[in-house]
């Protein structure tokens, strides 16, 4: 007897396969909080040297003045401004609210629309 394997459309199909919204909206998630954990020293380095001295201060607002270091800062405040509306839908989702699998893909749309335009409009002021 010959065994036969199942045909699951190989190691290839992964990237055809179509995500639900709400599976993206929960991977989303979890990615804005590594960004969030990676970018604690960076943020961590800022406040103190900010805090330090008068010319701490001075140093830190000069680093702000570079495009790449404004670019970062835009992508630690769309992580945050992400994961802090997805947490939000999460709080929501425990009180029972958007439990259904049309409420969840409404939220999840609404998650992820609202933050694209914050971190437009924050793009607009930042860079």
């Amino acid at each position: 007897m010959r065994y036969q394997r199942a045909h699951n459309g190989g190691h290839q199909a992964i990237f055809f396969y179509k995500f639900p919204l709400m599976a993206i909206a929960s991977i989303l998630h979890r990615i804005s909080g590594v960004i969030l954990f990676l970018f604690i020293p960076f943020v961590l380095w800022v406040l103190a040297t900010s805090l330090s001295s008068p010319a701490g201060f001075q140093q830190a607002s000069t680093f702000f003045d570079c495009f790449a270091v404004k670019f970062f800062a835009w992508v630690m405040l769309s992580a945050l401004v992400y994961h802090l509306l997805a947490g939000i839908k999460h709080l929501f989702m425990d009180m029972g609210f958007a439990e259904t699998l049309k409420g969840g893909r409404s939220a999840s749309a609404f998650v992820i629309i609202v933050s694209v335009l914050i971190m437009i409009w924050m793009g607009v002021k930042l860079l």
